[in-house]
């Protein structure tokens, strides 16, 4: 996607120290977005990040829902989009805004896992 800088599979949200795709413990696995806010919006990425996965699904912690962020406007930003899922889909919402905690990168096998298996690439 046009604007993004770079995108990396990891784990966040946890407090235990290095977690790995075996040893997650309490650790949600997730890709970090750095991206041009001046190429692509948070709202497009967001409309994306709803493309790919759906929300209305609850699933455990390490597969879960969730929508960190940065600062305030990053917050205030996915709050009004969860709330415009709530007010669009059917069924309970299960995808969280929660304040960015320590990211750890993902093993190597896991980045660019779609290109690595299929051949093509997400951006």
């Amino acid at each position: 996607m046009e604007g993004v800088l770079r995108c990396v599979v990891g784990y966040a949200g946890g407090h235990e120290p290095n977690p790995t795709y075996k040893q997650m413990k309490d650790f949600t696995e997730c890709c970090l977005v750095e991206f041009d806010p001046s190429a692509v919006s948070l709202e497009d990425l967001l409309i994306e990040f709803g493309r790919m996965h759906s929300p209305t699904s609850q699933r455990s912690r390490q597969y879960r829902s969730v929508i960190s962020y940065s600062n305030e406007e990053q917050k205030e930003t996915a709050e009004e989009y969860v709330d415009g899922l709530k007010s669009s889909q059917r069924g309970e919402i299960y995808t969280k805004v929660e304040k960015m905690t320590k990211f750890y990168q993902a093993e190597e096998y896991h980045q660019n896992y779609i290109a690595k298996m299929s051949g093509k690439s997400l951006y």
